[in-house]
């Protein structure tokens, strides 16, 4: 129930009630019958004397307004009063009394999700809410011990988020198969470290081959059936066939990667739209323009705002990006999530009451939660911890998948086997993903650098490089050819042929012990070897029993005398993102 609906703020429109507190540099929400301070012990007064209010006293260092007297004798009413109750207090209420500490916690800035399926209102209030109203919009579902009975505040844990297909809401009729009970349509699992510094989003896709276990579910009437499980069946079908509720897709994340969700979030088509809406638009980026048919999304090519019916099409077409499947989908989905954060975290979205409440208003309608997350104050405690995470350190990911091998023509994925579990052991261990690649650049910055370090320091002369040449990989008689090459023309006399080498290598190689250091340098540079081509390590010894350094050619071999100066571009590898990255949908 609003403030209207309380006797509370009468016609005020509840934007204009936001002030903002000096002192704190937040917006505070001030209903007209609101004190900040306990009200004085009230004077007894003779009976048929008129009651007379103060006026509030100003704050601090602000001068009282200048009033005029009060006429004095018979005949001259008493000012207007507004209807109170005994005592001067609102009909129904007690006096006031001095504001609880507790009230101060009445800050809540709700993630959500929609189809998109994240929780994406985690910037910070900066104000207090009209918790009251936002606590009849919040629909709540029982699943058992499906996942955790309470929330802490102090522990890591993980809320799966849930969109679905289901045509609800005005609008919405052209959306989703006609007749779908909600299926699990978009799912990510978001897992919240301990100490509140990272956060990852790990996407679910909905054609993951997986098996449903059976399902304890309750009725609405308070009894509980359990929903028979199924194997080798789409990710999808563990929410809404045969009865199959939250609890359900949260049991099954639990079967597939060993994590187990504490509490979801759910939310339809509806959800993206408002919640767009309610913040002006979000912007999206796009490789090349977009006209599609059937999702009726136009985009040109670049960065655009999208918003309502324009930002569902856009989370929802499959048609307009890569291979037009699900996991394309998936990756646009996460791109558009970064973009809706870093709106909803920026300063015009937090310092305008208006759009707050708007906001606050959109997302717990937008929402159905697990009853033990469902309370007003325990939604708020979700949300505060959720605020204490960086948008840097939001790593988004997905299931490490195939195709799957059974079907000629793939339209399913099952999981990677040799990827997924080293990903899901790092999320069950509260690792953070931001630090994992963060390290990983570390270990290849420092790994480049020793590398560039093997071509630095002192050469040989040429005379003193003692090598065996072998074939890796290069045309017949390229060993000797190069040997020949070496000992006539670089000068490099300690030279023999070893023959072929035992196996193929797409580059040549030199291996040495790290006290020919000095040698290796010099036959890298006589042949124009990268420092990556270099192999310090244990060397072989010769006929005459003398270490001996070994030269294997691969097929990168381009002819005695060549110089391969083999500086290969690095590879780029489609990695994870994060929530404060700005990509374009290719």
């Amino acid at each position: 129930m609003d403030a209207q609906g309380r006797g509370r703020a009468d016609d005020v429109d509840p934007a204009d009630q936001w002030v903002r507190n000096p002192q704190t540099g937040e917006y505070e929400l001030r209903l007209p019958d609101s004190d900040s301070a306990p009200r004085p012990p009230q004077t007894p007064r003779a009976p048929g004397t008129a009651s007379r209010r103060r006026p509030a006293a100003p704050p601090p260092g602000v001068p009282a307004p200048r009033t005029a007297p009060a006429p004095d004798g018979p005949g001259v009413p008493p000012p207007r009063r507004r209807r109170d109750g005994p005592g001067g207090a609102p009909p129904g209420r007690r006096g006031h009394r001095p504001e609880k500490k507790g009230s101060r916690g009445r800050r809540i800035l709700l993630w959500t999700g929609g189809s998109t399926a994240f929780l994406v209102l985690a910037a910070g209030t900066g104000g207090y809410l009209y918790l009251k109203h936002l606590e009849g919009n919040v629909a709540t579902a029982d699943v058992g011990d499906a996942g955790s009975s309470s929330f802490r505040k102090d522990e890591a844990f993980n809320i799966l988020v849930i969109g679905t297909d289901k045509r609800t809401g005005t609008g919405n009729e052209g959306y989703g198969d006609a007749g779908s009970v909600g299926h699990a349509d978009t799912n990510i699992l978001l897992h919240v470290a301990e100490d509140r510094s990272n956060a990852t989003a790990m996407s679910i896709p909905r054609d993951l081959i997986v098996d449903i276990p059976d399902c304890p579910t309750k009725l609405a009437d308070g009894t509980e059936q359990v929903v028979p499980g199924q194997q080798g069946v789409r990710f999808n079908r563990s929410l809404g066939e045969s009865g199959r509720d939250p609890g359900c897709t949260m049991r099954t994340v639990e079967a597939v990667t060993g994590i187990k969700p504490d509490h979801f979030m759910m939310a339809d088509f509806n959800a993206v739209k408002t919640l767009t809406t309610a913040v002006d638009g979000v912007e999206v980026c796009v490789a090349h323009a977009i006209d599609d048919k059937e999702s009726k999304l136009h985009l040109d090519a670049g960065r655009t705002k999208v918003e309502g019916e324009q930002a569902l099409a856009f989370v929802r077409t499959r048609h307009s990006f890569g291979n037009k499947g699900d996991l394309d989908r998936i990756g646009v989905q996460q791109q558009f999530l970064g973009s809706l954060m870093r709106k909803m975290s920026s300063g015009d979205t937090l310092t305008d009451p208006a759009k707050l409440l708007k906001l606050a208003d959109a997302a717990t309608k937008a929402l159905t939660v697990d009853s033990a997350i469902g309370k007003v104050g325990t939604l708020k405690d979700v949300a505060l911890e959720l605020k204490k995470v960086p948008t840097k350190n939001i790593s988004f990911t997905t299931v490490p998948v195939l195709d799957n091998p059974a079907e000629k023509v793939p339209v399913t994925v099952v999981v990677n086997e040799a990827e997924a579990p080293a990903l899901f052991g790092l999320i069950r261990d509260d690792v953070s993903l931001t630090e994992v690649e963060q390290q990983r650049k570390r270990d290849k910055k420092e790994e480049k650098a020793a590398v560039a370090a093997r071509l630095k320091g002192t050469k040989a002369d040429a005379s003193e490089v003692r090598v065996r040449v072998l074939n890796g990989g290069a045309a017949g008689g390229a060993a000797q050819q190069e040997l020949n090459w070496l000992q006539t023309e670089a000068g490099v006399t300690k030279s023999e042929n070893g023959g072929n080498a035992g196996t193929e290598l797409s580059k040549t190689q030199l291996a040495y012990d790290p006290d020919q250091a000095d040698q290796a340098r010099r036959l890298a540079d006589l042949l124009g070897l990268s420092g990556s081509a270099m192999k310090p390590g244990e060397s072989v010894t010769n006929a005459q029993g003398l270490p001996t350094m070994t030269l294997t050619l691969g097929k990168d071999f381009k002819g005695a005398g060549v110089k391969l100066n083999a500086s290969s571009a690095a590879t780029k590898v489609k990695d994870k993102t994060t929530a404060d990255q700005v990509t374009c949908a290719s």
